[in-house]
């Protein structure tokens, strides 16, 4: 994999951090839903997005 230049590093990074703002914030979501069927969409909408930090941050491992 050839290596990233400033800009696409710059944009790698906000993404991760979108990422990880996002499952925080779905994880919260999700402990305050009542509703089991909401509880379970944010519960699997804030894994999704750790699964998409995570294969976004194998990218700085190289």
């Amino acid at each position: 994999m050839p290596d990233l230049n400033q800009m696409e590093l710059q944009h790698l990074r906000h993404l991760i951090g979108a990422h990880e703002t996002a499952y925080q914030k779905l994880n919260t979501y999700s402990s305050q839903a009542v509703d089991p069927q909401i509880k379970q969409l944010f519960t699997k909408a804030a894994q999704d997005s750790l699964n998409t930090k995570q294969k976004l941050m194998t990218f700085l491992e190289n």
